[in-house]
């Protein structure tokens, strides 16, 4: 009997790509679309991903509200929740995208209570975000799947405190309802690869801005890195593999700095690389800029700190080979150029 698979926010980067896997693996997959306006877009560009939409169902459902989502979580063998509600823009307070972002998972968790918690598994989409950032941690420290970000700390930004509290109470609810061996985290590092269509990441965004010479010259970043590819062979392993049930799943290919992502690109395509800057900016001046500069104060807590991640655990349960970054990075600025993103 063919297995059926909830698949929350599938318009989303990291999402397409977990539907083009599903469906290559058999399952019939419902995909939730906050605006029922984007369907067509999935459709096309899934189809042109390669999936067979035989077994493709949309539904609309909104994470900021209650209705549709008991319907869309009716029947489910499996529900992977990808979704984020995203700001229209920017967030001026540190708790302001809390909201929308605990209320959502919620809002599914909820949904799989009222069908009668038939769901076998549950994955959450979270982030690397909720595990790396406390006021105590070293310039070099390991992120480990027992580790969590500090809410408390007044210098987490806006969307790392959404993604922190977000998780936290999606297994606070597990807890609750005994369903603690059926919930599953995916935490994805700096997610890159290719993109599928025009409607790229947040984590492209990056990307682009280098290609696009936004940076002068590039802060002193250190990036934990995954392949959109590989994180969705995890989400997607998740669903059935053995010993992952209660887990946090951390997915990171390796730790490479922000001048090395510009070298490669600038490298890898020197017909787009002439406004790729190669420099590195002093910490010291970056926070002279961001006095006058807002948008950069969120990085100053991460000047020359390099993160590296243990997830050796994932491999191994998973069965997921993390591809290297720079084929990540290539492939990401191959497909951005390909469909005249940049």
């Amino acid at each position: 009997m063919q297995q059926s698979v909830l698949l929350t926010g599938i318009s989303g980067f990291i999402a397409k790509h977990i539907a083009v896997r599903l469906l290559a693996d058999g399952y019939a997959v419902r995909g939730t679309v906050r605006d029922s306006g984007r369907g067509d877009a999935v459709r096309d560009t899934l189809r042109q991903a390669g999936a067979d939409l035989a077994h493709l169902e949309l539904a609309h459902a909104d994470l900021e509200r209650d209705e549709g989502w008991t319907e869309a979580a009716d029947g489910a063998d499996f529900v992977l929740h990808t979704a984020s509600p995203l700001p229209l823009e920017g967030p001026h307070g540190r708790l302001d995208l809390v909201p929308a972002a605990r209320g959502g998972t919620l809002r599914v968790l909820k949904a799989v209570e009222q069908t009668g918690l038939k769901a076998r598994r549950v994955v959450v989409t979270s982030s690397i975000a909720a595990m790396m950032y406390r006021p105590d941690r070293p310039r070099n420290f390991t992120v480990t799947e027992n580790d969590w970000t500090d809410a408390d700390w007044q210098r987490a930004s806006p969307y790392v405190l959404s993604k922190t509290l977000a998780e936290r109470a999606a297994w606070q609810w597990a807890r609750e309802h005994g369903f603690e061996q059926r919930l599953v985290a995916v935490n994805p590092a700096f997610v890159i690869g290719p993109a599928l269509d025009t409607k790229a990441a947040a984590s492209l965004d990056v990307i682009k801005r280098i290609f696009a010479g936004a940076y002068p010259a590039v802060p002193p970043l250190y990036f934990p890195c995954v392949d959109v590819r590989d994180i969705a062979a995890v989400h997607v392993a998740a669903l059935t593999a053995e010993g992952v049930g209660g887990r946090r799943l951390l997915g990171s290919a390796e730790t490479l700095p922000l001048a090395e992502v510009a070298r490669i690109l600038k490298d890898t395509f020197p017909e787009r690389g002439r406004r790729i800057p190669t420099r590195t900016i002093p910490a010291p001046a970056i926070r002279v800029l961001a006095l006058f500069k807002p948008s950069l104060r969120t990085v100053l807590p991460s000047l020359h700190v390099r993160p590296r991640v243990d997830n050796d655990y994932v491999r191994e349960l998973t069965g997921v080979a993390f591809r290297p970054a720079r084929e990540s990075l290539i492939d990401a600025g191959r497909s951005l150029i390909d469909l005249g993103v940049i």
